[in-house]
């Protein structure tokens, strides 16, 4: 935990999600209605990197409202477990994952702090652990996380994990090609913006956010220190939304930079495994 962390930032972050939960399930951003009839969450590169998990049971953490934790349901895990500090995402996605027909022992989710996920799940380890884009922000202690997680991660099991790449919050806002901010930066972002990523019109109170920068390096020695062997780092020249104004969406979905401009990483990905022994 840095100096600077204010005292009140898990509250202050829980209460900002709890709000924007029912903007999330109504609005179309995520589009539960095309979720239920079948459509998936998770993006091509999770698929692919994380490969079959017919079988397996998978844990995902800081899990919202549950889309990305049931789509590795559809794709054949065996159980799936998702956990958020948030109890109304908890309970959304519940029900969503009723409508989908799922019993609880197939899909169970639980609330609670990421860091206190051992005691909280119904499982001691998870053939995976998962964890999506936009996650580690909300985080102050990232070397904390990846020994609560690794924790989690079962013999011949992997941590898998999907993130924005930290560069592209040093670049400044409005052209995206110059450094305006320190990449190592440990201060907290405290922030009273309204509204939601979901709906940047959405009507809000609960506004105050506390949000932390992770260099790449910082947290895959994180990992590698919490008894994890780096499988492989990858990162990825294009990204969800348009962080930037010169980023154009392609024909499948990603935003990058033109042809014109040199590239950079946006998004990340890492596996990380525990040996069978050892």
């Amino acid at each position: 935990m840095y100096s600077s962390t204010p005292d009140d930032w898990r509250e202050a972050n829980r209460a900002r999600w709890d709000e924007r939960v029912p903007i999330h399930t109504a609005g179309d951003y995520y589009d539960l209605d095309a979720f239920r009839a079948g459509k998936d969450a998770l993006r091509d590169f999770e698929i692919a990197e994380v490969g079959d998990v017919t079988g397996r049971t998978l844990l995902h953490l800081q899990c919202h409202i549950g889309l990305d934790t049931l789509s590795w349901a559809r794709h054949g895990a065996a159980q799936v477990v998702g956990l958020d500090f948030s109890e109304a995402a908890v309970e959304a996605a519940d029900v969503l994952a009723r409508s989908l027909g799922l019993p609880p022992e197939r899909a169970v989710f639980v609330t609670s702090d990421v860091y206190d996920a051992a005691q909280a799940v119904p499982d001691s380890a998870y053939d995976i652990v998962y964890t999506g884009l936009g996650a580690l922000n909300w985080l102050p202690d990232v070397a904390r996380w990846a020994e609560v997680a690794a924790s989690l991660v079962a013999p011949g099991g992997f941590l898998y994990l999907a993130e924005f790449h930290p560069l592209t919050d040093c670049l400044d806002d409005a052209t995206g090609s110059t450094i305006a901010y320190d990449y190592f930066s440990r201060d907290p972002w405290v922030d009273d913006t309204p509204g939601t990523y979901a709906d940047f019109d959405a009507a809000t109170v609960h506004n105050r956010s506390v949000e932390w920068q992770h260099p790449v390096g910082e947290v895959v020695s994180a990992l590698a220190a919490a008894g994890l062997r780096i499988d492989f780092l990858h990162e990825h020249d294009a990204t969800l939304f348009a962080r930037y104004p010169a980023l154009a969406r392609g024909a499948d979905g990603y935003y990058r930079f033109p042809d014109d401009r040199p590239r950079i990483p946006m998004m990340y990905s890492v596996k990380a495994s525990r040996p069978v022994s050892g």
